[in-house]
């Protein structure tokens, strides 16, 4: 078999259909768009989410809670997310970011779920009381931006 022999597989590619050239095509006159109405003419048809005039779902179930667009988004680490540093190492957003805990470059916040044996120098934007308290307890510190 050469370069030149090599056809799709039967029934693989489908010619397109050209509706609207000619009444002996059978698609002719109205190309399939029926007659009359919003969806036959040029640019009709309705909007996503539309239900013919009745109140749309998006607007029928009802909305609850509030989200406040000054408010600073964190990303979330815990403690127990640190046990696979070094000894004495100094942690930031970088260093967290290559280790793939965190993504965004966003707020970065400390909790205190789980446990640390050994010191480390943290660098955080905020620290939960009990997070601080592993942390010291460690022999490490925190620093707060």
């Amino acid at each position: 078999m050469k370069l030149h022999e090599v056809r799709p597989p039967e029934g693989s590619r489908k010619k397109r259909r050209r509706v609207g050239r000619g009444e002996g095509s059978g698609r002719g006159k109205t190309a399939g768009r029926g007659t009359k109405g919003q969806n036959a003419r040029s640019g009709g048809g309705v909007s996503v989410g539309f239900e013919g005039g009745q109140m749309p779902l998006q607007r029928r179930i009802p909305k609850r809670g509030f989200t406040n667009i000054f408010g600073t988004k964190y990303e979330i680490i815990n403690v127990k997310d640190l046990r696979n540093f070094a000894s004495g190492e100094t942690i930031d957003r970088e260093k967290l970011r290559e280790a793939g805990l965190v993504k965004k470059s966003v707020g970065l916040k400390l909790l205190g779920a789980g446990e640390i044996l050994h010191p480390l120098t943290i660098r955080v934007d905020k620290v939960s009381r009990t997070a601080r308290e592993k942390i010291e307890s460690a022999g490490g510190t925190i620093e707060v931006a």
